[in-house]
């Protein structure tokens, strides 16, 4: 399905497929790189990338849960869920604040609620308010210990759907 974006056809939100790794590659290591920095220690990104490994987009694209926002023939973003709960939503740094993240949500809250009324995620500090401004309300905190005595704090959102 074609989406809009301010006026623009050739943005659209599709399921992702092999032979798109290496795009969504990019958008989840050049967003961390460049955004967690402002927020967390750099043991932080550092987890962040080793977790978003190719291995590891390879499974979510088995899964048929992750998708890819695409401007023309490249992507600027990425979303995932399991079940229903939202695993990863990323948008090139360029694209950011500009309602790419917002398409990207709708897509996997629309996907969500065939199956279930509650979407859950876990909001980087980031990512918090844009997750507050789409009703998502605080329901718990996270904390990961990481190597070095840094530790990794989140907020355990969710929102009623529907």
């Amino acid at each position: 399905m074609r989406k809009q974006y301010f006026g623009r056809e050739d943005m659209e939100y599709i399921t992702a497929h092999p032979g798109m790794e290496d795009a969504i590659y990019n958008v989840l290591h050049t967003t961390i790189e460049t955004i967690y920095p402002k927020y967390y220690p750099k043991e932080v990104a550092h987890f962040f990338c080793r977790h978003h490994s190719k291995a590891h987009i390879l499974d979510g694209i088995a899964s048929g849960n992750m998708g890819v926002l695409t401007d023309g023939d490249s992507i600027v973003g990425t979303g995932c869920y399991d079940c229903n709960h939202i695993t990863g939503l990323y948008v090139l740094p360029h694209y950011q604040n500009r309602g790419c993240g917002t398409q990207i949500m709708d897509c996997l809250e629309a996907e969500i609620i065939k199956k279930h009324r509650v979407a859950v995620l876990d909001a980087s500090l980031p990512a918090v308010f844009l997750y507050e401004h789409r009703g998502y309300q605080t329901v718990g905190h996270g904390i990961y210990e990481l190597d070095h005595d840094v530790k990794l704090v989140y907020e355990i959102m969710e929102k009623r759907l529907g």
